[in-house]
């Protein structure tokens, strides 16, 4: 079990972000988290990466809880966030050798290093200032930064947010790479995102888990936007 979830809750204020929230993914899923803004995807990535604790449940992360061991959590987890945090003033390559040292990769800094930006496509662009790469490319980064440690779960939050058809189609094809051998958690309320990328969703609403399926299987019959907007209507203007 890659990621177990039990009764997962998240108070803000008044606010209950999360509501008892439970759920498995299994090693090898590409999960889509899918919900409209205000679901409460994030904070539960941001619970499950030990950014926030949870107001009460438990998260075990590759058989690890995230209070009794969050450094080997951190470990097993590949993350990027929504915003996606890069230093803009740093070249590429540097970068990312910078995140393989944070990582303790010793000698296998350099290599890694190399292996990643070949992965996720970044060799025409390392000698670049990360601050005049396009949103796709940034993107680029942000995912060879999440790989860079070879982490078993990746967490993905809003991965292809504000790109073009075409670096969404290049994005989307790297995230199914990176899923041949790792689990994969990945939020967004874009249907056809799901569709194309994921073979497991779960549909977040008011912080509660409303579906869980098979993507093909949800989907049977209609369109998974038109399950969507059937469950999730009165968030939907």
């Amino acid at each position: 079990m890659s990621i177990s979830i039990k009764n997962l809750t998240k108070i803000y204020g008044e606010q209950k972000a999360l509501d008892d929230v439970s759920l498995e993914i299994n090693k090898g899923e590409i999960v889509g988290l899918l919900g409209p803004n205000g679901a409460g995807k994030s904070t539960m990535m941001k619970i499950i990466t030990c950014f926030i604790p949870p107001t009460q449940g438990s998260v075990k992360v590759c058989g690890y809880d995230i209070f009794d061991n969050p450094m080997e959590v951190r470990k097993k987890i590949g993350y990027l966030p929504e915003h996606n945090p890069l230093y803009l003033d740093m070249y590429v390559r540097e970068f990312l050798h910078f995140i393989a040292g944070v990582h303790n990769l010793g000698k296998q800094k350099k290599e890694r290093t190399e292996q990643i930006i070949e992965l996720t496509g970044l060799t025409k662009e390392v000698n670049k200032r990360i601050g005049a790469l396009s949103k796709g490319y940034r993107q680029r980064v942000g995912i060879a930064q999440a790989m860079i440690h070879d982490p078993e779960v990746l967490i993905l939050d809003e991965p292809t947010s504000g790109l073009d058809p075409n670096q969404l189609i290049e994005v989307r094809e790297l995230i199914k790479t990176a899923g041949k051998d790792k689990t994969v958690l990945l939020s967004t309320h874009i249907m056809q995102e799901v569709e194309a990328v994921c073979n497991r969703t779960i549909i977040i609403n008011n912080g509660q888990v409303v579906a869980d399926d098979d993507t093909k299987h949800l989907a049977q019959g209609e369109s998974l936007e038109t399950i969507f907007r059937k469950i999730t209507h009165h968030n939907i203007k």
